[in-house]
């Protein structure tokens, strides 16, 4: 090199020098004040965030009691005070990454000068940042930009502008924070790898304690791994992370925090991190476990739809003490699996159950034959199979439910009044099957005709609404769609609860417009209403739609509410990180049907479990001796089924489908002997009822009373 090179560069150097130490101190005159008051304004934007960005938190799901069940978060982080933060765990960090911290005002002249002048000469590239500036990086890296990628880089590039920016924060920071504050705040911000942030979440983490009892060699080594925690991590390298650990005591030495002999003793001691990787609780509803699982997937679920954004969930350490009785839950879940291996290839047996209320309808359980999980060779899943539209073969005559509403709100009939059941029925207004037995009544178009499950001798005959529920002939629930009118009928089914089901289409996925198949480009409430070209769609009172398991026990609470529907809800309180009550804006409860009409359907509901009833044998097996409602269903083929009953105090749905799909029907060969079939000879009354029965004759005990459904009104008894 030429003198005069090197004489020029030394006078460059020197020039940055004096711009470095300028631009952090002092806004000059003339265009470059302009530009620097510019930066300014940036740098106290920047400051603000930091202050005004809380670092994210673990979102913990307890249940009605407060035990917790699951935790929610993208960063795992325990926030721990400076008084709850072991003194070795400080000094191991100050000695290895900033033993000049006590003495400096955020910045490190010697160190930033000599580390601006190597990087700008093109030497190595060097950091020299104090303990304060790494804080200001990883609050940006971590907390501000962790969901920006891009900001992510800007934050860390190496660069005079990005250290010039870094080095003012640093300032303002420590003209408003003590010593202690920022090392505490550093320490509960930075990230000891595998998303773990923060010395509490890091104490746990490695080595199963609090950061208030880490000892000096456990402290050193999480100090060591700030620098760089993948590159350190002890599982994946532990023979860097023991190097580094070494280090860090040395550097403790150096700085007069242990002794020389301590030290080398200490350097012999195993990293004593817990095996297999870091003790940390799941970072979703896995977490809950297979059997509360579902559960939590329906809180997070009701949540987001609730106007909860996902990223403010997982990352605002909230508390969500939960709507569910875990004792009921668990009985739930030892019925479904009762009677349904939670192996058995293709079969789902699910259980919802909701508290009646004219003020809240409350979830106590959600449950399934199969556990929550990923292990799909196990059988697990995480569809929300009790609580979401999965059940695709529909739910078969429970839906002669909304038929029997509408008929008796509207005084079309009374619970008490008589109707025509032949049986065969060939409807003089529905049509669209595909049955040859039913006529031709249009180029291309049959008759919609059906029979029932079992003829009766000498065909037609009569019977009360009240023993048409008990009973469940098919003719007689399409005469009284016909006298009815369809509109009524699929209106009162989103009344009652159907809300998410109706808005799907027929096979329980989001309305595609685009399709040329009316099962998928309508809605349930499009499909199945009247139109002006058409009376509606007779099948819908045989269930054979798509179906949401918890909607349809939350038809049988609004019906022991007086007809008030609620929103099935999960959430008993939400409390954020202060422990401040937070609002979930949820759809207020309305009076869907009048309450003497809704009484009145109740007492027509009342005898399924009585002899003669569809569920009559399932109930006998468990002793049942409660007043309940009841309603069994079961669709074509025999290839779903489901029973919907309640009490005053708990009401529910139980049902079991193909979670895959497929053809042919399911076969019940007894409890634990569920299976696809081709032919199948599963009913309402048989596992549904038995799952439903199972369950709630457990959860209400001797302790809880006999409680009678309310009276019927004689306004809809008899109105013919």
């Amino acid at each position: 090199m030429r003198k005069t090179d090197g004489l020029f560069k030394l006078l460059g150097l020197c020039l940055l020098a004096g711009i470095l130490v300028a631009g952090v101190l002092f806004p000059v005159v003339g265009a470059a004040g302009v530009a620097s008051n510019r930066a300014s304004e940036t740098v106290d934007s920047m400051s603000a965030e930091l202050a005004n960005v809380p670092p994210p938190l673990v979102t913990t799901i307890t249940d009605s009691a407060g035990n917790q069940i699951a935790t929610l978060y993208d960063q795992y982080r325990i926030p721990t005070a400076s008084d709850e933060i072991n003194e070795a765990m400080k000094w191991a960090l100050v000695s290895t990454e900033d033993r000049r911290f006590y003495e400096h005002h955020g910045v490190d002249w010697k160190g930033t000068l000599r580390a601006a002048l190597s990087n700008s000469a093109g030497g190595d590239t060097q950091g020299a940042s104090t303990l304060t500036q790494q804080y200001v990086k990883n609050y940006l890296i971590n907390v501000i930009y962790r969901d920006d990628p891009v900001g992510q880089q800007k934050a860390q590039e190496q660069s005079i502008a990005r250290k010039l920016k870094e080095a003012r924060i640093a300032i303002q920071l420590e003209n408003t924070m003590s010593k202690d504050q920022l090392l505490t705040s550093y320490l509960n911000v930075v990230e000891f790898s595998r998303k773990i942030y923060g010395v509490g979440a890091a104490a746990q983490a490695y080595f199963n304690t609090t950061a208030d009892k880490l000892s000096v060699t456990q402290a050193a080594l999480l100090a060591g791994m700030v620098n760089n925690p993948p590159f350190y991590d002890p599982w994946s390298h532990p023979d860097r992370a023991t190097e580094r650990r070494n280090l860090v005591l040395d550097r403790m030495v150096d700085n007069l925090k242990l002794s020389k002999a301590d030290a080398e003793r200490m350097k012999t001691e195993p990293l004593g991190v817990v095996p297999g990787g870091p003790s940390k609780p799941a970072s979703n509803c896995v977490g809950a476990g297979p059997e509360n699982g579902f559960f939590c997937q329906y809180v997070e679920d009701y949540l987001l739809s609730h106007g909860m954004d996902r990223n403010d969930l997982y990352s605002g350490g909230y508390t969500i003490r939960t709507t569910m009785d875990q004792r009921a839950n668990h009985e739930a879940k030892m019925s479904a699996q009762t009677q349904v291996s939670k192996t058995q290839k293709n079969v789902a047996n699910v259980l919802s159950l909701v508290r009646p209320g004219k003020n809240r309808h409350e979830v106590v359980a959600l449950a399934a034959n199969r556990d929550y999980g990923t292990d799909a060779s196990a059988g697990q899943t995480t569809y929300a199979l009790p609580s979401g539209v999965y059940n695709t073969g529909g739910a078969g005559s429970s839906y002669k439910i909304f038929t029997s509403a509408a008929a008796i709100q509207n005084r079309v009939m009374g619970i008490y009044d008589t109707i025509e059941v032949p049986n065969f029925y060939v409807s003089n207004v529905f049509t669209g099957s595909t049955n040859p037995r039913c006529p031709i009544v249009a180029q291309g178009t049959r008759a919609y005709c059906l029979g029932n499950a079992t003829d009766y001798e000498g065909g037609t005959r009569t019977m009360t609404l009240q023993q048409a529920l008990q009973t469940s002939p098919n003719t007689a629930f399409v005469i009284l769609e016909e006298r009815t009118g369809m509109g009524p009928i699929v209106d009162m089914a989103s009344k009652l609860g159907l809300r998410e089901t109706m808005l799907r289409n027929l096979g329980g996925g989001e309305v595609k417009p685009e399709s040329k198949l009316p099962g998928e480009n309508k809605t349930q409430t499009a499909f199945f209403g009247p139109t002006d070209k058409s009376p509606g769609q007779g099948s819908f009172t045989l269930g054979v739609s798509a179906t949401s398991n918890l909607e349809m026990a939350n038809v049988a609470a609004t019906i022991l509410s007086g007809g008030v529907w609620c929103p099935p809800t999960p959430i008993a309180q939400v409390q954020d990180r202060d422990g401040k009550p937070i609002p979930i804006s949820e759809q207020p409860c309305e009076q869907v049907m009048d309450e003497a009409a809704a009484n009145s359907l109740a007492q027509g509901l009342s005898k399924d479990d009585l002899p003669g009833g569809t569920a009559a044998a399932a109930a006998a097996q468990v002793g049942w001796n409660r007043p309940m409602i009841g309603k069994t269903g079961t669709t074509q083929s025999n290839g779903s089924a489901a029973f919907i009953g309640g009490t005053p105090q708990l009401a529910g749905a139980a049902m079991i489908f193909r979670p895959e799909g497929g053809t042919g029907g399911l076969c019940d060969g007894g409890p634990g002997n569920v299976y696809t079939c081709g032919e199948g000879n599963m009913f309402g009354g048989k596992t549904p009822a038995r799952t439903w029965f199972g369950a709630v004759s457990k959860i209400l005990g001797p302790n809880d009373p006999i409680l009678p459904l309310p009276p019927s009104d004689p306004r809809y008894e008899r109105v013919r």
